[in-house]
């Protein structure tokens, strides 16, 4: 089904596209962290558009890395914008599952599957190449997960299987927002009428 879905910000950011020059995923993440080792909480809250109490309940939960130095590294802000992705359609307690499933205990990179900027990366790759396209089956989703990640290598039997799933997810719940979030427009526009 063809909802007629646009999307004009970065994914999990508040920030439109046209402010980066195009740029989402890695780039975008590249440009962020282009002359810094780390941002500030304060820097997430502009990008991201969540208070510091939401982060600071995340962080105490375990489910972001506390910052060294009060700086956020390009891995921890990835982690975070796939959290806002994904919190307004999943309860965050299997948010927090799935990225433990793909990557193990946050902050210990030895379980790691892959570094979470390349799955922001993967993910916003995914959504450019999805968003608009029309109907779309989960057999095509699957080959375009597959085309999606032909560059990825596995660090342990499975884990291509397992990046795979998550993906498929993480896109479900993103574009299931975007759906909500047009339906709330369309709800809006029947009342200013």
């Amino acid at each position: 089904m063809d909802f007629g879905i646009e999307e004009k910000l970065i994914p999990g950011t508040i920030l439109e596209r046209t402010r980066m020059g195009g740029a989402t995923g890695g780039e975008f993440l590249d440009k962020i962290f282009y002359i810094t080792d780390g941002v500030m909480l304060a820097q997430i809250r502009e990008i991201a558009g969540i208070d510091g109490s939401t982060l600071q309940n995340w962080l105490k939960r375990g489910w972001v890395v506390n910052p060294k130095n009060k700086m956020y590294t390009k891995d921890q802000l990835a982690r975070i914008l796939l959290i806002n992705m994904m919190r307004d359609t999943m309860q965050l307690c299997d948010i927090s599952f799935l990225l433990t499933y793909v990557n193990g205990v946050p902050g210990d990179v030895s379980d790691d599957i892959i570094p979470e900027s390349q799955l922001y990366d993967y993910v916003c790759r995914l959504l450019d190449r999805l968003i608009g396209a029309g109907e779309l089956s989960r057999d095509s989703l699957i080959g375009l997960i597959d085309e999606t990640i032909c560059d990825y290598v596995e660090k342990y039997s499975g884990a291509r299987g397992r990046l795979r799933r998550a993906l498929e997810i993480i896109v479900m719940s993103y574009y299931a927002n975007l759906v909500k979030r047009k339906a709330d427009r369309l709800v809006a526009e029947l009342r200013d009428r």
